[in-house]
C-alpha cells in the first residue's frame, strides 16, 4: 500500500503543487495559499560566483519567482525585512540513506549458501539493480531535523544493500508537507558498492577481485539479454538495462578502490560518480585522470591519544599522516580541478558537519568551491542544474537565512527553506547578550559571564574569588537570573528579571533580595564574549603544519619518485647468470633503462659512475610464487574463479614491495590463493616503490593463471561443502571446465552467443594462450594433472611448491613443465610429509627449470639465502643455486628474454650486493628496476633518520591538539598480516 501510494504521489508532483486542487477536503474549510512571499535587504548568494548586496527575491507555491537588486512587489506579498542576514542555497547531499530502514540481514544456515535465493532474477543475489528506494521510503522527521540544521534541503537517498543496489531517488526534506509533494525524482540515479547484500549468504564473491568480475560479466549479460538473446525471463537484468542511462554513483570506501571502480567503469564506457574515501590528496594525479566526479566524506581521523610512548610506538606513520594531511584533501581537490560534492554520510551531520566543513576552509579550501560542492556541483551531477542549489527565477525556493558569512563558526543559521516551507531553526528576533559583564546589585559587584548560543545563553557568575551558583533562562528577549547566596550555609537567593529587546552593553532590571525587597540591578559589558571566543577558537583551532605527500605516502615513500639513471657500474664481480658465467673486475653500462654493454675499461659517455670494487652484481631477483602487494588472495565463491585477475587487487602501498626491494626482488608473479581447483588469474609484476598499480605491471610478461591441487582445494582444513571434497572430485572439476570450454568455443558463431568470462579465460588455456602455474605436493595428483592437461592438448607450464617433484622429476620433464619449490619446508601439514631438502637439486639434476620461490612475505626478503641451501643440500653449484631465483624463474614465467641475466640488449634489473650474494652477510646495496634505484641503502639510512623526526612532530602535533581539547582516539595496536595461499579473507 505504501508503494502505490507513494508512486500516485509521485506522479502528481509533475504538476505543480496547484494541479491538486482536485483533492476533495473534509476536515475544514478547502483554502490554497496563492501569496507571494517577498524578503528584501538581504545579502543573497544566487550561486557560488554571484551575490546580490541588499537585493530582493520573491516566492510562491514552492518556487522562486523574481531575484534582483530591486524587483516589482506585488499586491498580495507578505514582505520580510533580511536587513543584516545574508542567504544561501540550501545544501544538497547526494549519497544518503535517508529514509530508509536498515536492511535486514538474512538468517544463518547451516552451511555456505553457493546457489541464488531468488528465482527470476540474475544468478547472483547481490546483484539487485531491481530495487527501489521509493518502494522503501518513509520520511524521518527526526533525521530530516538534523539535515535542517547542517542546512540541507535536499538529499539523494538510497538502499545500502548489495553490489548493484539499484535506483536511489532525490527528496526535498520539505517539513508538514506529503510523500509525494517531497519526491523531486524517483528514479534519480543507480548505486553500486563493493559490498554484498546483507539479503543473502550467497558465497560469491568473496574478495574485490570477484566483485568486480561479476560487475563485468552482468554488463555482458544485461547487453547480451536485451538482445533478446535469453530463454528465461531476468528481472535484474531488465532492471538493469532500465537503469543504464541514469546517474551510475558508486560506493568505494578506500583509495584504492576508487581506482578499481573508475577501471571497470572505463571498461564498459560508463562514467561513474565515484563517493570517495577522504584519502583522494595522496594520488591526486591518479585521481583527476579518472574525469570522475566525487562525492567526499566529511569526515577526518580524530587525533591519537600518545601521551604513552609505548602506546605511541605501535601508531603507523601512516595513520599519523592521515590524521595531520586529511583537513587538506577538499583543497588539494579543488586544485587539481577535479569535481565534488560533500556528503555527511558516516557523520553526525548535525553535530560534526559544519565544524568539519570549518576545518577544510582552514586549511586551505576557498569558501566559493566549499559552496559550489555542496549546491551547483551536486545539482548538475544529479541533473538538476538550475532547479535546486541556486536561488534563480523558476528554481525551487530551498534557501538559507543566516546571521552572516555561513562560512563563519560564529554565524547563526535561522532558517532553512525548502520548496516555500519555513523552517526555524533559531530565531532571527533573539538578543544576543552574551559577554562580560559587572553585576552591580544591592551594593555588591558580580562578575557575570553569559556564554554559549544567543537563543540558549548559559552563566557563570562569582563575587571576588567565590563561585556563585546560578540558574540563567532566556525567552523571548526576557532575563530571568537566580543568584545563591555567597555563603552555603544559608537557603537564600537573588532574582533578577530584565527586559532586553536589542544587542547592547549594558543592561538594567528589577531585583527581589533575599528578604523580599525590590531594588534595580544593572550590568555592564566588559568584553565581547565573542572576541574572547574567537581567541580561544583561533588558538584551538591553529592549523598544524602539513606533512608533505609520499609515494606511496607510508614510511619509506618517496617525497620525490626516482627517476631512471644512465649508469656505469665499474669493476664489479658480475654474476651474468648466462653462460659467461662470473666475470670478474667487470663493467656494466645501463642507459634508458637497459643493459648496453658488458665488459671492461668500458667509458661511462656522462652516465653515474658507480665503483662496484670488492661488491657483487647480479641480476633482479625474481619471486615465482609471492603474495605480496594485494588486496586480496582468493576468490573462494567458486570452485572455479578463472574470471577473475589479481590485476584488480594490486596495492601498490604494500611496505613489503620496499622490503623485497631491500632483499634484491624486482620482479614477481603476484599468485591468486588456493582456494580452489582453478584459481585466478595472475599479475607479474615489477616492483616500482612509489608508482600506480597499474604502472607496475610487467606489461611484456605472457598471461597466466593458478590451479591448485591437494588439502586446500577440497577443503581438508576448513569447514565447508562445496564440490570437490575429495582428490578424485578434483580432477572431475578440472575435466568438466575443460569439456564446457571446448563446447563453449563450437557455440562462438552463434547468434545468441553469450560472452563468458570464465570459459573465455579457460579456453585460453586450452588454447595454449594463457599458462597455468599450479600448486601442487603429492606425485599422485601431479602425474593426474599433467594427464588431464594432455588429454586435451595443452601442458602444464609450472608446478609451484612441487615437493613430491623429486619422485616424478622424470615425468615432469616428459611433460614439459618446470619446478618452482622451497628449499627446506616441509611437514607443516600432512601432504607434504615426504618433502626434503634435496629437492631442488634433484629436479635440477634430471634437467628440469628450477626455481626457488617464497610464498611468504618476509622469506621473500632473502631469496638468494634460500637458493645458497641446495649448494648444501645436493652439492649444487653456486652458479646454478643463484640461477634459480634469477634466470630460471624468468623462463618459468617466459620473460627470460628480457630479464633473469646480465646481459646486453635485457632491462636493467640490477642489484649490487656487499657481499657474495649467496651469502648470509650479504645485503643489497642498490636495487634497479629498469634502469631506476628503487632501493639505495644510503637514501635508506637517510629515510630511517626523517621518520624518526617525522613520528617526533607529528607526536608533537597531536599532543598540542589534545591539550587545546580537540578529541582523541585511543591507540591500538595492529599485527601485521602474514599472507599465504590459504587467506580467504581481504587483506587488511
Amino acid at each position: 500500500m505504501k508503494l502505490k501510494l507513494l508512486m500516485f504521489g509521485v506522479f502528481l508532483c509533475t504538476f505543480s503543487m496547484q494541479a491538486q486542487e482536485y483533492f476533495p477536503t473534509n476536515d475544514g474549510v478547502k483554502t490554497r495559499n496563492t501569496n507571494y512571499t517577498v524578503f528584501k535587504n538581504a545579502r543573497i548568494h544566487v550561486d557560488p560566483q554571484n551575490v546580490i548586496d541588499n537585493g530582493m527575491f520573491a516566492i510562491r507555491e514552492g518556487k522562486i519567482t523574481a531575484v534582483g537588486k530591486s524587483i516589482n512587489v506585488p499586491k498580495n506579498s507578505i514582505v520580510i525585512d533580511l536587513k543584516g542576514k545574508e542567504v544561501y542555497p540550501s545544501f544538497i547531499d547526494l549519497y544518503s540513506e535517508f529514509g530508509i530502514s536498515k536492511p535486514k540481514r538474512a538468517e544463518n544456515g547451516n552451511g555456505p549458501q553457493y546457489d541464488a535465493g531468488r528465482e527470476g532474477y540474475y544468478w547472483n543475489d547481490h546483484i539487485r539493480p531491481d530495487t527501489e528506494a521509493i518502494a522503501n521510503f518513509s520520511f524521518d522527521s527526526q533525521e530530516a531535523e538534523k539535515f535542517h540544521k547542517a542546512g540541507f534541503g535536499v538529499v539523494n537517498t538510497h538502499v545500502p544493500d548489495g553490489i548493484i543496489r539499484g535506483t536511489g531517488m532525490l527528496v526535498a526534506l520539505t517539513p508538514g508537507v506529503s510523500e509525494g509533494d517531497r519526491i523531486l525524482n524517483e528514479r534519480s540515479s543507480q548505486y553500486l558498492s563493493f559490498d554484498k547484500s546483507v539479503k543473502s549468504r550467497q558465497s560469491y564473491p568473496t574478495s574485490t577481485m570477484g566483485t568486480m568480475a561479476l560487475i563485468r560479466q552482468v554488463y555482458l549479460d544485461a547487453k547480451w539479454y536485451a538482445n533478446g538473446n535469453a530463454r528465461n525471463k531476468d528481472l535484474a537484468l531488465e532492471a538493469l538495462n532500465k537503469n543504464k542511462d541514469l546517474v551510475q554513483i558508486f560506493a568505494t570506501d578506500n583509495l584504492l578502490n576508487e581506482f578499481r571502480a573508475d577501471k571497470v567503469g572505463d571498461e564498459f564506457g560508463i562514467q561513474y560518480v565515484i563517493v570517495g574515501s577522504g584519502m583522494e590528496y595522496q594520488r591526486i594525479d591518479e585521481v583527476k585522470a579518472s574525469n570522475a566526479t566525487y562525492i567526499v566524506p566529511l569526515k577526518f581521523p580524530d587525533a591519537f591519544a600518545v601521551e604513552d610512548p609505548y602506546l605511541a610506538n605501535q601508531l603507523s606513520l601512516e595513520e599519523m599522516r592521515e590524521w595531520n594531511q586529511a583537513p587538506v584533501n577538499l583543497r588539494i581537490l579543488s586544485e587539481n580541478e577535479v569535481p565534488f560534492t560533500l556528503t555527511t554520510h558516516s557523520l553526525d551531520a548535525e553535530k560534526d558537519f559544519k565544524s568539519n566543513l570549518l576545518k577544510a576552509i582552514e586549511y586551505g579550501l576557498a569558501k566559493e568551491t566549499a559552496l559550489a560542492a555542496l549546491t551547483t556541483v551536486p545539482a548538475k551531477t544529479i541533473g538538476q542544474d538550475g532547479k535546486i542549489g541556486v536561488i534563480k527565477e523558476g528554481a525551487w525556493a530551498n534557501f538559507l537565512i543566516t546571521s552572516g558569512d555561513y562560512f563563519d563558526k560564529k554565524t547563526t543559521l535561522y532558517e532553512n527553506w525548502i520548496q516555500g516551507e519555513k523552517k526555524v531553526l533559531s530565531s532571527m528576533d533573539v538578543t544576543d547578550i552574551t559577554g562580560n559583564y559587572d553585576l552591580k546589585v544591592d551594593g555588591e559587584t558580580y562578575e557575570l559571564k553569559l556564554k554559549g548560543e544567543p537563543s540558549s545563553p548559559k552563566a557563570e557568575v562569582k563575587l571576588g574569588e567565590t563561585k556563585i551558583e546560578s540558574k540563567l533562562s532566556f525567552s523571548d528577549n526576557w532575563m530571568n537570573l537566580l543568584l545563591s547566596s555567597p555563603d552555603t550555609t544559608k537557603t537564600e537567593f537573588i532574582r533578577l528579571v530584565a527586559n532586553i529587546p536589542s544587542k547592547t552593553d549594558q543592561f538594567s532590571g528589577k531585583a527581589i533580595l533575599p528578604n523580599g525587597n525590590e531594588t534595580s540591578f544593572q550590568a555592564v559589558k566588559k568584553t565581547d564574549m565573542k572576541k574572547e571566543k574567537e581567541d580561544e577558537e583561533k588558538e584551538e583551532n591553529e592549523t598544524s603544519s602539513t606533512i608533505a605527500v609520499t609515494y606511496p605516502n607510508i614510511a619509506y615513500g618517496f617525497r620525490n619518485k626516482p627517476k631512471q639513471e644512465n649508469v656505469l657500474f665499474k669493476n664489479a664481480t658480475v654474476w651474468t647468470s648466462e653462460d659467461a658465467g662470473v666475470l670478474e673486475n667487470t663493467d656494466v653500462l645501463v642507459r634508458n633503462g637497459e643493459i648496453v654493454k658488458v665488459g671492461k675499461e668500458l667509458k661511462a659517455g656522462g652516465a653515474k659512475v658507480i665503483d662496484a670494487t670488492g661488491k657483487h652484481l647480479t641480476a633482479g631477483i625474481i619471486d615465482e610464487h609471492s603474495h605480496i602487494a594485494a588486496s586480496a588472495i582468493n576468490e573462494a565463491g567458486h570452485n572455479s574463479s578463472a574470471e577473475v585477475t589479481m590485476e584488480d587487487v594490486v596495492d601498490p602501498t604494500d611496505i613489503n614491495i620496499y622490503r623485497n626491494l631491500a632483499g634484491g626482488v624486482t620482479t614477481i608473479q603476484l599468485l591468486h590463493g588456493s582456494a580452489n581447483p582453478i584459481g585466478g588469474r595472475s599479475a607479474i609484476l615489477k616492483l616500482k616503490w612509489g608508482e600506480s598499480a597499474e604502472d607496475m605491471i610487467f606489461e611484456q610478461a605472457p598471461p597466466f593463471i593458478k590451479f591448485a591441487l591437494g588439502e586446500n582445494v577440497k577443503q581438508s582444513n576448513w569447514s565447508g561443502s562445496r564440490f570437490p571434497q575429495t582428490r578424485m572430485g578434483v580432477e572431475q572439476v578440472f575435466t568438466d571446465y575443460f569439456s564446457r570450454a571446448k563446447a563453449y568455443e563450437s557455440t562462438r558463431n552463434d547468434e545468441d552467443f553469450r560472452k563468458d568470462l570464465e570459459m573465455e579465460t579457460i579456453l585460453e588455456i586450452i588454447n595454449g594462450e594463457r599458462f597455468v602455474t599450479s600448486h601442487s605436493y603429492i606425485q599422485s595428483e601431479i602425474n593426474m594433472l599433467m594427464t588431464v592437461a594432455e588429454k586435451f592438448g595443452f601442458n602444464i607450464n609450472t608446478f609451484t611448491h612441487i615437493l613430491e617433484g623429486y619422485k616424478v622429476a622424470d615425468k615432469m620433464k616428459e611433460h614439459g613443465v618446470g619446478a618452482s619449490t622451497f628449499s627446506d619446508w616441509w611437514a607443516y601439514k600432512y601432504e607434504v610429509n615426504d618433502a626434503i631438502p634435496y629437492n631442488a637439486a634433484i629436479m635440477n639434476e634430471v634437467g628440469l627449470t628450477v626455481a626457488i620461490n617464497s610464498d611468504d612475505g618476509e622469506m621473500s626478503r632473502r631469496l638468494n639465502q634460500e637458493a645458497a641451501k641446495s649448494v648444501k643440500y645436493g652439492g649444487m653449484s653456486e652458479e646454478d643455486a643463484l640461477k634459480m631465483v634469477t634466470i630460471n624463474p624468468a623462463k618459468l614465467l617466459h620473460v627470460d628474454d628480457l630479464v633473469g641475466s646480465i646481459k646486453t640488449g635485457k632491462q636493467a634489473d640490477l642489484v649490487l650486493w656487499n657481499d657474495h650474494p649467496l651469502s648470509i652477510y650479504a645485503k643489497p646495496e642498490k636495487t634497479m628496476v629498469e634502469g631506476v634505484f628503487y632501493f639505495d641503502i644510503d637514501r635508506d639510512s637517510e629515510m630511517r633518520n626523517d621518520i624518526k623526526k617525522e613520528r617526533n612532530e607529528l607526536i608533537g602535533q597531536m599532543l598540542k591538539a589534545k591539550n587545546n581539547g580537540v578529541k582523541t582516539q585511543p591507540v591500538t595496536k595492529k599485527e601485521e598480516q602474514r599472507v599465504h595461499c590459504d587467506l580467504l579473507e581481504e587483506v587488511k
